[in-house]
This record gives C-alpha cells, structure tokens and sequence, in this order.
C-alpha cells in the first residue's frame, strides 16, 4: 500500500510496521512541508474516531508535536493555553492511537483518525461536542 494517496488530500497511512517508518521518513518530511501552519506555526486537528466516524475533538498541532505524532502512534497536541505539547490521555489514561492523518485540500487543517481509548473529552464525555451548544435548523 502506497504511503501517500493523491487525491482531494494527502494521506498518512500508518498501518505500517514500526521497522518500515525510517524508510518513510522522507515521505513524512514530504508531507510536513507541504502543510501550511499559521503565524503561530500551528495547525488545526479534527480527530475522528476510526470505528464510528464520530467526530471526537479538535485541537492545535505544531511541527514537533506531529512528528511526536508520528514517531510514537499516540496522538499528541499543541497546548496554547500551557504553552507545549500534551500527548492525548496522559494524565487521564484516555489516550488515541493513530491510524491516519490527512490534510485537507488546503494542506491548512489536518483529519487525525484515531482508535479512541477511553472518553474524548476532559468532561468525561464520548465526544466533545456531547458537551457544546448546538443549533438545530428546521426547513
């Protein structure tokens, strides 16, 4: 299976043994060069849970902490408001194991598709917008 996927967006596919991603690196650095992070060299990150497509969460992601990402198969997040990188679950035991990243057609947001363990959401909830306001429009 190729590494790449031309088509609307790039795609990772991380279904790949851990032996096989040294030779992978120059695909990943391919990949990071064409995103295009804002003048804060952040990224949004929507993570969808692989199983049932539900949208679980958006968060921030830089550089280091995709590449951490990468290297490790747990998904980890750019905090603003700390300042630094948080690895999804590593205090709550909620963690999301990565099966693929895909940009966008603008290479300006990433899709981070993910095996959740554990609820989302720091409200203890399945997702995070369980918790938000929502409005429903009636035709």
């Amino acid at each position: 299976m190729p590494r790449f996927q031309s088509e609307r967006s790039r795609q990772v596919d991380l279904n790949v043994k851990r032996e096989q991603y040294e030779s992978m690196e120059n695909s990943w650095a391919q990949f990071l060069s064409e995103l295009k992070f804002n003048s804060e060299g952040l990224i949004v990150a929507i993570a969808q849970d692989h199983s049932s497509k539900k949208v679980l969460m958006q968060a921030w992601m830089n550089e280091a902490s995709l590449i951490q990402t990468l290297e490790t198969g747990k998904v980890t997040y750019y905090s603003r408001s700390r300042g630094q990188l948080w690895t999804k679950g590593e205090s709550s035991g909620n963690w999301q194991k990565l099966v693929k990243i895909e940009s966008d057609c603008d290479h300006d947001s990433l899709l981070i598709t993910v095996q959740q363990h554990g609820p989302a959401c720091h409200t203890n909830k399945e997702t995070c917008f369980q918790a938000g306001t929502n409005v429903e429009i009636h035709k």
